[in-house]
């Protein structure tokens, strides 16, 4: 059996009146998810535990079926195993955001979708002139990029930037959640501030103002953690071997730790413009070889973010036509039996442009399978489907079950 997950992130929202009262699923022209929910199962999934915040470093933990409270390190632990940068055992890891903040707000989470080099320029200078032989930064994609602080204490109340556009940064900066870990804090504080005097006249963000771009002005440290200790999928779920495609350092990190290959795509952004068509050739290649592929696009969650939902319905659209139509054409007439399944990890709706916690809806077609009485994917049709709702790793296990 050939398995593969394209994870649309984000892309599940709530109903939006601009779109006749539909989500931008309900709203896309999306014939051929339409179609392998029709010919397959559907059901919706609790992807965020108890206790933890609806990020998507949780939510594809639990799609990829971990027992979140037991392995989650924090999101910079995983980002930093994508980049290649070992955290050893007295090192602390964060994601580190470079922001936009205007007038005193958070404008954005991705200082304009900063390009690569230019962000690379800037976490460049300030590890020159911040790096006091106890932090180090290290360039990643766009505006997300990784921190390292030696003996640094992760008892911390982090906020992540894109849950906070509109705020006072100064309401939201970093808290100490026990006594013990006020150093970490008020240091990493003290780093924000710094940030802002050395970012505000670098020549990068002068020529970005002068084209009527957003500055990276800032940067923002969060989720912090050490390094995890997760078993591979191979242990866990018996595959032979498997592979992930992603534009994100987070979910690239993640398949590190889940033992599966690090497959980079020129022209993935990570946005509405990534390769969509050379993710999908990618996918096809991978899956000829591998038991299992996890594609993961990011463009739907960024437009929930950005709060665009004519630009999400596309998103979805693209989605369908450039993505799930290649896979499904390619394979559809293999001799051995193909599983595809499409989810998002997490809702981000338009209306309030940040991820929430509600499940969400997946499914799942074999091309030896049965279907269910579902015949269009979306919020409201796909939980009426035959898997009900499932939690945590009942998604991979059933996945994999051939049920």
């Amino acid at each position: 059996m050939k398995t593969i997950v394209i994870l649309a992130d984000g892309a599940a929202d709530e109903p939006i009146a601009a779109l006749g009262n539909k989500t931008p699923l309900q709203a896309a022209k999306k014939p051929y998810i339409d179609m392998l929910a029709a010919k397959g199962k559907s059901g919706e999934l609790d992807t965020i535990p108890v206790g933890f915040k609806p990020g998507s470093e949780i939510a594809n933990l639990s799609v990829l079926g971990y027992d979140v409270p037991k392995v989650f390190e924090g999101r910079g632990a995983l980002e930093a195993a994508s980049m290649g940068v070992d955290i050893l055992p007295d090192e602390m890891a964060m994601r580190c955001n470079l922001i936009c903040i205007e007038d005193g707000k958070i404008k954005n989470h991705s200082a304009g979708h900063i390009s690569n080099e230019e962000a690379a320029e800037l976490i460049l200078f300030l590890d020159k002139e911040l790096n006091d032989g106890k932090v180090s930064f290290y360039p990643g994609v766009s505006y997300r990029h990784l921190l390292k602080l030696k003996n640094g204490d992760k008892r911390l109340d982090c906020t992540a930037p894109h849950d906070v556009v509109g705020t006072p940064f100064k309401d939201v900066m970093i808290k100490a959640e026990l006594g013990e870990a006020e150093e970490t804090a008020n240091y990493l504080n003290a780093l924000i501030l710094k940030s802002q005097e050395l970012l505000k006249d670098h020549p990068v963000n002068k020529k970005r103002i002068t084209e009527g771009k957003d500055p990276a002005n800032s940067i923002w440290p969060w989720s912090p953690g050490y390094r995890p200790q997760m078993d591979t999928l191979q242990t866990l779920f018996g595959i032979k071997s498997g592979s992930v495609i992603s534009a994100v350092d987070l979910i690239m990190g993640i398949g590190v730790y889940a033992g599966l290959k690090l497959i980079h795509v020129e022209g993935a952004t990570g946005l509405y413009d990534t390769n969509y068509e050379g993710k999908a050739e990618a996918a096809i290649e991978a899956l000829r070889n591998d038991d299992f592929v996890y594609l993961h696009i990011e463009a739907s969650d960024e437009a929930g973010h950005e709060g665009d939902y004519e630009l999400k319905t596309k998103t979805i659209e693209y989605l369908d036509n450039r993505v799930v139509r290649y896979i499904y054409e390619a394979t559809k007439d293999w001799e051995e039996p193909v599983t595809i399944a499409i989810l998002p990890d997490h809702p981000t709706p338009c209306a309030i442009r940040t991820h929430t916690n509600k499940p969400i809806p997946f499914l799942i077609y074999r091309s030896n399978g049965e279907a269910d009485t579902v015949k269009v994917y979306d919020e409201f049709e796909s939980p009426k489907g035959a898997y009900g709702l499932l939690k945590g790793k009942e998604f991979m296990e059933v996945l994999f079950s051939g049920e």
